[in-house]
Parts: structure tokens; C-alpha cells; sequence
């Protein structure tokens, strides 16, 4: 079985390839060539935005899947269409579980949950490309899958509500430095947190599957913690105490300045979710969780202590949060004066 992988070197993408290669696949990775590319994967060195060029790199190949795991915009996966359309068996495109209905309706997440994002931008191009993909499979027999992941990451760093541009190990500096960090809202919103490896079950399990055409599949954990919980578990794997600073989400949102919190809060973070996966254990029965979100979260607090390259300070967001924080403290305080 061959599969095309379009990037292939991401934090989801790079356990899918090697489960999929313990598995027997024959894994093609299509990109500009600045990543490794990971042993006995074959390599097809193109930008994929240069549909000529990739055209003539695939003219004589054909593949059992390909998976689009850097596609954004319905102009992206029209050009994939046109460069797809008879040369797979199976196209796997990663959407987002952020697609869903904000505000919800209901916490309580099915895939036939409303597609519908008002508040971000990313969510909503990801909507219109599922839309192409639809009709294409609806008009021609383009053979979709659709994937929405949520929040998953590999273990190399803590995965927090929200952070800079540079990265989330300013939050863990604030943390061991014993400065105050914000938590959006009062914290008791529901998150879930995915690892990229037992992601990697889901999706592996959905390749060269015949019932998971034309069908949309979320792939996370059933387990959720609140974030108080995840920044409190953050905190402990550091040895120092969390001093948390509850603000209102849209105050963030209204005064994110250089970050577009309106859409990763609003639009994503600070919505209670509890996703339902029995569509994706029917579809694949050995898929399982089995890192848990404490764990997960432990493990990636000692890799990026253990990694100084991972360590990226972020001076500009670190201002920006001494300002959110005085501000609130100083809403406090004239509160607190005018009842005198």
C-alpha cells in the first residue's frame, strides 16, 4: 500500500508516518525539502503550491492514499482535486475539531455538530475547504476522508490556553520565575488534549479503509480536564506553586493587540467541549487513548526543561501580560477604592 503524505515532518503528521511505516505502508513525503525526512520514506522534494511542478514529480505515480496535512483554503484543495483526481484511492485532509459550531449549542461534540466559526478566520477557511471536498465527492466521486483534530501535540511542550508568538515556554518561565499567569475566564471550561501518538491510531486505522470514504472523523481523547487542572498540573511537574490570574475571555480578546485571542479563545479555547468518538472507534476498533493528559503534560515539561533549543524567550508577549495584569489589578483596586 503507497501513501503520498503532503508535509509529513509536523507535530501530528510525523507519528502518523511512522505508525503507518510499523504497519507495512510505503510512505512518499511531498515538501520543500528543509525537514529530514524520516528512514525508508521516499521523498518527493516540491512546494505544493507550484501545481506544475508537482504535476510533473507524480505524472507516473499513483497512490493508494494521499494525505493533506498542510492544507488550509478551498483554493488549497481545489488545486489537490485537480492534481488528485485520478492518481489516489483515498485523499485525507486535515480540517479542525475549531470548525465546529461557536457558540455551541451543545458541549457535547458529534461530527454532525454544526460547522460554524464566526470568531476565527482559520476555522472558517477549513470549513469552506471541507465544503469543496463535499461537492467533489458528491458531483465526481473524489474519494474524501475528512479529519478534525483538536488540541494535539507530541510531548515536547506544555500545551497552554494561550501564549506569544514565540512559543508557550514564556508561560513556563513565568511559572518558575513565580510570576502571575493569566488564565482566561475562571478556568473551569473543559479541555481535551490529545497525543500525537494516540492520534496516530486513529488516523493510521482510517488509511486504505473503504467505509471511511466520503465520511468526517474527529480523533481525540475521551478524557478532559479543565484548564485550572492542566496549568495546576503544569505547575506541580515544575515544583512550583501556580499563581493564577483569572481574566474575562473577551476582555483578552478586545485587547490582544499583536494576538488574535478573539479567535483561539473565543473561537476555540474557552468553549466547554466533550467530544463523542464512537463514530471513529466503529470505523477503527483498536483505536484507544492511552496516554492521559497528566502524563502527557508531565512528559512535555521534562522534555522542554531537558531541551534548552526549545527555551525561546518572548519578551513582547511577557510585557503584554504584566499590562493585562496590572490593569485588572488596578480595576481591583479603584473597585475597591470607590466603596470607601
Amino acid at each position: 500500500m503507497k501513501a503520498l503524505f503532503i508535509g509529513g515532518t509536523g507535530t501530528i503528521s510525523t507519528d502518523v508516518v511512522a505508525l503507518a511505516q510499523q504497519r507495512g505502508w510505503e510512505i512518499t513525503l511531498l515538501n520543500r525539502g528543509s525537514k529530514k525526512v524520516p528512514e525508508r520514506a521516499r521523498s518527493v522534494v516540491a512546494d505544493i503550491h507550484d501545481e506544475l511542478a508537482v504535476a510533473k514529480a507524480i505524472e507516473d505515480e499513483n497512490y493508494d492514499v494521499v494525505a493533506q496535512f498542510i492544507g488550509y483554503t478551498a483554493e488549497d484543495v481545489e488545486r489537490d482535486i485537480r492534481l488528485f483526481q485520478n492518481k489516489t484511492k483515498q485523499y485525507i485532509f486535515i480540517s479542525s475539531a475549531s470548525a465546529y459550531q461557536k457558540p455551541l449549542a451543545d458541549y457535547h461534540i458529534t461530527e454532525s455538530t454544526p460547522l460554524m466559526n464566526p470568531y476565527w478566520q482559520y476555522s472558517r477557511d477549513k470549513i469552506a475547504a471541507e465544503e469543496v471536498l463535499l461537492s467533489a465527492y458528491r458531483k465526481n466521486g473524489f474519494p474524501i476522508t475528512i479529519v478534525r483534530p483538536s488540541h494535539t501535540y507530541n510531548g515536547e511542550k506544555p500545551l497552554v490556553c494561550m501564549h506569544g508568538n514565540k512559543g508557550n515556554w514564556q508561560i513556563v518561565k513565568r511559572i518558575l520565575e513565580g510570576k502571575s499567569v493569566i488564565i482566561p475566564g475562571d478556568g473551569t471550561s473543559l479541555w481535551t488534549l490529545t497525543h500525537s501518538k494516540d492520534f496516530a491510531k486513529g488516523y493510521v486505522g482510517l488509511m486504505g479503509n473503504p467505509h471511511a470514504i466520503g465520511n468526517a472523523f474527529h480523533i481525540t481523547s475521551d478524557e478532559s480536564m479543565t484548564w485550572n487542572q492542566i496549568y495546576e498540573t503544569i505547575a506541580e511537574a515544575l515544583g512550583k506553586p501556580l499563581n493564577a490570574l483569572h481574566v474575562a475571555s473577551d476582555f483578552l480578546a478586545r485587547h490582544g493587540e499583536m494576538y488574535d485571542f478573539t479567535g483561539e479563545l473565543l473561537g476555540d479555547k474557552v468553549n466547554t467541549v466533550k467530544f463523542d468518538n464512537s463514530k471513529i472507534k466503529r470505523f477503527v476498533p483498536d483505536f484507544i487513548c492511552t496516554i492521559s493528559m497528566a502524563e502527557g503534560l508531565r512528559q512535555s515539561v521534562e522534555y522542554m526543561l531537558a531541551h534548552p533549543e526549545t527555551q525561546i524567550p518572548d519578551p513582547d508577549f511577557d510585557f503584554w501580560c504584566d499590562r493585562i495584569i496590572d490593569a485588572q489589578r488596578a480595576a481591583d483596586d479603584a473597585f475597591e477604592a470607590s466603596a470607601k
